[in-house]
Order: C-alpha cells, then structure tokens, then sequence
C-alpha cells in the first residue's frame, strides 16, 4: 500500500483514482521488466516498483495520456 505520497494528491495529479491505479501499475510493470532485464531480481535499496511509480507521479515524471 502507497502511504507516500499520498494515494489523494497522486489521484488529483491523474485525475482520478481508477486512472492512478491504472498509470502506476503499468509503470510498475515497466520498473520490473526493466530491472529483470538488467539481471537484478530487486530494486536498489529493496524499494517496490510501485513507490517507484508513485513517487514518479508526485515528482512529476510520469503522466497520464489517453493512448
């Protein structure tokens, strides 16, 4: 579970919470393929995809877009 940021600023960042789940799982996906294509079977500093793709949002590095 997402505590940081929080789940609410991340949705207003999308647009809504559906579009959050969304957008961060998929780039969650993209973090583990890129990481197992890289021969690591974890991220630096044991950190999960999905904070990665959080904080990604809040930092502004990752939007949504309607493809």
């Amino acid at each position: 579970m997402i505590h940081k940021p929080p789940i609410d600023e991340l949705a207003e960042k999308i647009g809504s919470k559906y579009e959050l789940c969304v957008v961060a799982s998929k780039r969650a996906r993209q973090i583990m393929e890129q990481a197992q294509n890289q021969g690591m079977t974890e991220l630096p500093d044991k950190q999960k995809p999905l904070s990665v793709a959080a904080q990604e949002i809040q930092d502004g590095k990752l939007i949504a877009t309607n493809d």
